[in-house]
């Protein structure tokens, strides 16, 4: 990336609060509060600032507890809650990397398959490892095992 999300998290911010956008704004600064969280709970290890590996994880833990949220403020009729969550949904995956679509995890998959030599599915953790140190950003690795 040419921009890293630390700062892109913080020109969005600027921009949101510029447009008084008041939804995006409270969303970016839920955003920022997890990431020092994060960075404070890697200090004792050494680390001053988590990797964009660890950002991107924690953005998408943000995104599916929101998704849980929202089927469980559907079952129970709220609705307006649920609005609430798609929204900051929305702006937690505008930062997320592009996800692959169904064509290209097929090869993906496929090469790794090709590449760790798995001949079974008991050999699954072998093709897994190599999804992982390729695609682990643009891939939902959840999706892996039907192929």
């Amino acid at each position: 990336m040419a921009e890293d999300l630390r700062s892109r998290f913080t020109a969005a911010l600027k921009t949101a609060m510029l447009a008084r956008d008041a939804a995006t704004t409270s969303t970016l600064r839920m955003i920022t509060a997890k990431l020092k969280d994060t960075d404070i709970a890697a200090r004792p290890s050494g680390v001053t600032a988590v990797p964009e590996e660890q950002i991107v994880a924690m953005l998408r833990g943000m995104a599916k507890s929101r998704r849980e949220s929202v089927e469980l403020y559907r079952q129970g009729g709220r609705e307006e809650l649920a609005a609430k969550e798609e929204a900051e949904i929305a702006v937690i995956e505008s930062f997320l990397p592009q996800q692959m679509d169904a064509a290209a995890t097929e090869a993906a998959i496929r090469e790794a398959i090709a590449e760790s030599g798995a001949a079974s599915i008991k050999e699954m953790g072998k093709v897994m490892a190599v999804l992982r140190a390729k695609h682990a950003a643009t891939m939902d690795l959840g999706k892996a095992g039907p192929w």
